[in-house]
C-alpha cells in the first residue's frame, strides 16, 4: 500500500508540465499498473509513465525514482494479494466522486489494453477476455457505445459493473498467469 505522501509525490509527477493536461490521475495511474499486473504485457515503469502521462518520450531519458518506486511496490502488492487469492481492491477517494475515480481507473486500465490489444487477445480465448473486459470497457467512458451509455447512466448497472470488476480482475490474472 502507498502511503498519502506517497501518492501526493505521484500526482506532482503525473500533473507536472508539459504533460499534466493530458496525464491520468493517481487512479487511472493505478488502472494502468493493474492491467500491466493481469495481463499478459509486463510493462516497464518508463512504459507507464508514458502511458500514465500521454508522452511518448520520458524528459531527461529517466522515470523519476519515486514514480518508479511507486509503481512497482504497486505491482509488487497486487501480484502478491492474486497469488494469495485475494480479489484486488480498487483505490477509493477520500473525498470527492467515487464513480468519476472508478471512470478514471477504467480509462487506465483499457488505455493499457488497447495500447497492447493484440497480445492481450493472443494470449488467451479472445471471447473470455472480451467478456471480462466489459465491465473496465462499459465504465471506462472511452466508448460511445450505446449499450455501454445506458449501462452508465444506470446508477443500479453501474454499481454491477463496479462490483464485477474485482472477480473480473482476478480472472484475468488466472487466464494470463496460471499454469495450464
Amino acid at each position: 500500500m502507498l502511503s498519502n505522501s506517497d501518492i501526493e509525490a505521484l500526482e506532482d509527477i503525473l500533473f507536472a508540465d508539459p504533460w499534466g493536461d493530458d496525464a491520468l490521475d493517481f487512479f487511472g495511474l493505478h488502472g494502468v499498473v493493474c492491467a500491466s499486473v493481469v495481463g499478459p504485457v509486463d510493462l516497464s515503469a518508463e512504459d507507464i509513465f508514458r502511458l500514465a502521462t500521454g508522452t511518448d518520450k520520458v524528459p531527461g531519458g529517466e522515470v523519476p525514482d519515486v514514480f518508479s518506486r511507486c509503481v512497482q511496490q504497486l505491482a509488487t502488492a497486487m501480484a502478491h494479494s492474486l497469488d494469495m487469492g485475494q480479489a484486488l481492491e480498487l483505490p477509493e477517494p477520500e473525498d470527492g466522486d467515487p464513480m468519476n475515480a472508478l471512470e478514471n481507473w477504467c480509462a487506465g486500465f483499457v488505455d493499457t489494453f488497447l495500447e497492447h490489444e493484440a497480445a492481450w487477445l493472443e494470449a488467451a480465448s479472445e471471447e473470455e477476455t472480451a467478456d471480462l473486459l466489459v465491465p473496465m470497457l462499459t465504465l471506462s467512458g472511452l466508448f460511445d457505445d450505446e449499450d455501454f451509455q445506458k449501462v452508465r447512466n444506470s446508477d443500479k448497472l453501474s454499481r454491477q459493473m463496479a462490483d464485477a470488476i474485482p472477480d473480473s480482475l482476478t480472472d484475468l490474472y488466472l487466464l494470463f498467469h496460471a499454469p495450464d
